[in-house]
């Protein structure tokens, strides 16, 4: 006979939760009030006490779920990235009969600019927020982008014919952070501010521009 799984120490239950719920309900309140609160002041003026106040729960349970502002932090971009990940993945492997290359990189970067401006802070938390915090945030941000020039690096990879030898890790990594440097300088933009399909042909336009400059070396005499 299987043994009963404990609900909290002591069999405890809480409107209708155990420790463990509890303890994920938490966290998502917190998350939830440090996304607002990031995206609004600032990281470097958002305080523990603020992000509790805002989500409702007292200091020393925020201790119990993170150890710092910066943990804090560093769940919320990676929670971020995975959601945005996830939509241009799903994007990426949505197949279109007859739909070449230039077409498959419009629709998915379309995809990913509305996901980056649907809900204006997530583009301010994952890009503007992260820079300059620890060594740790940018270790963050720096795995983003090396998912995001490996994803890059398999679309182009696939016309690579037979004898070529094009370093597609190398001009990857450097167009992504061109595609970053575009979607921070859409932050920048206010008058007139940029729209979602403005931000879509910009990062479209540079991939395309770069794909069709990756020529075959030239042989060697």
């Amino acid at each position: 006979m299987e043994r009963p799984i404990p609900t909290a120490p002591g069999g405890r239950r809480i409107r209708g939760l155990d420790a463990e719920q509890r303890r994920a309900q938490r966290r998502e309140q917190l998350l939830t009030a440090a996304f607002e609160l990031f995206a609004r002041d600032g990281y470097v003026n958002t305080s523990i006490e603020q992000i509790c106040q805002t989500a409702y729960v007292g200091n020393k349970a925020f201790y119990e779920v993170f150890d710092s502002k910066e943990d804090c932090y560093l769940a919320l971009m990676k929670e971020l990235g995975a959601r945005i990940a996830t939509r241009v993945m799903e994007e990426l492997q949505y197949v279109v009969a007859g739909e070449g290359d230039e077409a498959t990189v419009r629709r998915v970067l379309a995809v990913l600019a509305h996901e980056l401006v649907v809900d204006p802070r997530l583009v301010v938390v994952t890009f503007r927020e992260c820079t300059g915090i620890s060594p740790r945030v940018e270790a963050r941000r720096r795995a983003d982008r090396r998912w995001a020039a490996a994803t890059l690096e398999a679309f182009w990879s696939r016309r690579a014919q037979p004898g070529e030898n094009i370093d597609y890790r190398a001009v990857t990594i450097a167009t992504v952070g061109g595609l970053f440097e575009i979607i921070a300088d859409f932050l920048d933009v206010v008058d007139p501010p940029c729209s979602v399909d403005d931000l879509a042909h910009d990062l479209s336009s540079f991939v395309l521009t770069v794909g069709r400059g990756i020529q075959r070396p030239a042989r060697s005499a």
